[in-house]
């Protein structure tokens, strides 16, 4: 038998009062829990994953010390997106377990972890460069600008969720290359319509860890 604290995490109060995201993520941690296992506290946060103050996971930390218990999250994503963050609560000796990857070492979640704050960069700056050529060219930017935008999300989201339908049984065990290969081998496709190579493989996981992937 293993006891959690369990910590949600919602980015805006929309999203807490209709259960977007909240419900995806109790889920998750639902489906995780077996019945030899005890919930002994949850705690709900509505904050940007870029947030430091974050008054209810001190809670549930709290709460997880005093118990013995092992801390809990659905997605990596919700717990935050800075891997500093991710590293000094892991340093600070709490056991975290994340549910959508329980047998995912504290070495994994780093790698993970960096691999989401990167790709979030790197779209950040294709943005900022796009936006900056698109002024040079007399493009008007605004609504339409950010409609696109939204919708170039949407696409990568979607093309995201697919793309874990295509992964084998015991993949996170695989290096990217290995997986690469597979993917290949079984007619699947990179977003682009061509093959899969190591950094394709790498931006969609990144994707998947993002705060956009529900």
């Amino acid at each position: 038998m293993t006891d959690y604290v369990a910590y949600y995490r919602v980015s805006t109060r929309r999203q807490g009062r209709s259960g977007l995201g909240l419900d995806a993520q109790r889920d998750v941690v639902s489906a995780f829990v077996t019945e030899s296992d005890r919930i002994v506290g949850e705690f709900t946060e509505v904050v940007s994953g870029n947030a430091e103050r974050r008054d209810e996971l001190r809670r549930a930390i709290w709460l997880a010390r005093s118990t013995d218990a092992r801390l809990l999250i659905a997605k990596l994503d919700r717990f935050s997106r800075r891997v500093s963050f991710i590293a000094s609560i892991m340093e600070s000796g709490i056991k975290l377990t994340v549910a959508e990857m329980p047998h995912a070492t504290d070495f994994q979640l780093h790698i993970f972890a960096a691999l989401a704050q990167e790709e979030r960069r790197l779209i950040s700056e294709r943005t900022r460069l796009a936006l900056q050529a698109a002024k040079r060219r007399g493009t008007l930017l605004g609504r339409n600008g950010a409609a696109l935008a939204a919708a170039n999300r949407e696409a990568a989201n979607e093309y995201a969720k697919k793309f874990t339908t295509w992964l084998p049984p015991g993949w996170k065990e695989m290096s990217i290359s290995a997986l690469a290969r597979h993917l290949n081998s079984n007619g699947h496709h990179a977003r682009n319509g061509g093959r899969f190579h190591p950094q394709s493989i790498k931006n969609v996981i990144a994707r998947l860890t993002s705060d956009d992937v529900a």
